[in-house]
């Protein structure tokens, strides 16, 4: 999470780094293997329903398992997107990229900066950065503990920053 050695192209050192990205469960070989296991006992069923003399629902079947393919290759193309936030001597800077490559940027001063958790810690809190009348949401992917020790280890890297000035 925190990379103190590598700059950035300007030449600033990186005091904090995180790169988030959401979370998949499944393995792209665990997904293969469900696929394969879905699709099996797709065509078992409807070879049954086939020699019963029911022979459009094999069509049907093939249609559910293409359908969970198409759902799972959807969830793993946005689990392409990512978020970086890293804080230099200069800015914080905040970085999106979604699962299309578009990327959008933001850069907060770091002086006035404040961390804000929801809590309770909950599935829906929010990590809120806030300075200067501005506000951005970040870590959005990350599940509560994970907000908790973002956002605590985003406030102790913001306090030494702070020290050092």
């Amino acid at each position: 999470m925190n990379d103190a050695a590598s700059p950035l192209s300007d030449g600033s050192p990186v005091l904090f780094r995180a790169v988030i990205h959401p979370h998949r469960s499944l393995s792209p070989a665990g997904f293969r293997r469900l696929i394969w296991c879905v699709g099996a006992l797709s065509l078992i069923t409807g070879l049954g329903f086939f020699l019963s003399g029911a022979w459009p629902v094999i069509g049907f079947m093939g249609v559910d398992v293409a359908l969970l393919y198409w759902a799972f290759k959807a969830s793993y193309r946005s689990g392409r997107a990512f978020e970086t936030v890293e804080l230099t001597d200069q800015a914080l800077r905040v970085e999106r990229v979604d699962p299309f490559n578009r990327r959008q940027v933001w850069t907060l001063p770091p002086g006035w900066l404040r961390v804000h958790l929801d809590e309770p810690l909950k599935p829906g809190s929010q990590i809120t950065l806030s300075s200067h009348g501005r506000q951005l949401v970040v870590g959005s992917d990350l599940s509560p503990d994970e907000r908790r020790d973002f956002a605590e280890a985003l406030r102790k890297a913001l306090e030494n920053w702070r020290d050092v000035r």
